[in-house]
């Protein structure tokens, strides 16, 4: 993996597609684009974390010019590589501070990565950012689970996520710091591999108050993509921040 790719290099890049393959499905992306599509209207669309296109390539064949930012060029790589890729326009950089050129009608984080930035102060930074490209009226939108901390009986730090014949894989929360780690064992040829990745876990009001910093308000907030209603149980949320018209 290489240092400027963070940790989405090229050993993570070769397989996200794969790994991932359940949030490649119709039913998990259309709802995505359905809602993204109808919040950009005549403008255009930021995706912050872009990966390897999962969002952007069925937004942009919807007739949304779509511009990405991503730290990884392993991951860019393979959003070239796909049908359509040449129409989205990608700038390399950490999403939480780059800026581009224009002016947006959507910006949009989706599938946890918010908490691909470690701090307090990386998230905040992120929505000054995404404040900054929106036009007026426009909307921030950023999809990302609810903490499992209900998940952790006392003296416990791990909830698993992923469990099955060739590996597993498990949450580990720092009720402290707001840090947790995604950790992937793989099982090949009887040996196991692992790996990990740092993320910092975020609560929808503590959200809620870095979009206010930002200069944006709560407009929606629901469970899912299909505006399912957000309750105490929903175990992710899709939030809506707009920034004001006048």
């Amino acid at each position: 993996m290489g240092d400027d790719d963070g940790y989405f290099g090229e050993d993570v890049a070769a397989e996200y597609d794969r790994s991932e393959a359940e949030m490649f499905r119709p039913g998990a992306v259309d709802p995505a684009v359905d809602l993204l599509a109808g919040l950009a209207g005549d403008g255009a669309a930021l995706e912050l974390g872009v990966g390897t296109g999962r969002i952007a390539l069925p937004l942009a064949a919807r007739g949304v010019p779509v511009h990405g930012v991503d730290l990884s060029r392993a991951m860019v790589a393979r959003l070239r590589a796909k049908p359509g890729g040449e129409e989205v326009g990608v700038t390399i950089g950490d999403f939480a501070t780059t800026r581009v050129a224009g002016e947006f009608a959507v910006v949009y984080l989706v599938f946890n990565t918010i908490g691909n930035l470690t701090t307090q102060d990386a998230q905040v930074d992120c929505f000054r950012t995404a404040a900054a490209h929106l036009r007026p009226g426009g909307c921030f939108v950023v999809e990302v689970g609810v903490p499992e901390l209900r998940r952790l009986p006392p003296g416990q730090s791990a909830v698993p996520f992923r469990i099955g014949d060739s590996g597993w894989a498990f949450d580990t929360f720092d009720t402290v710091t707001q840090a947790m780690s995604s950790h992937y064992v793989t099982i090949v040829g009887g040996r196991a591999r692992h790996r990990s990745i740092p993320f910092r876990y975020v609560w929808p009001a503590e959200l809620d108050l870095m979009a206010r910093l930002a200069g944006l308000r709560l407009r929606e907030r629901w469970e899912d993509w299909t505006r399912a209603p957000f309750t105490g149980e929903s175990g992710a949320h899709v939030s809506v921040w707009a920034k004001p018209a006048g």
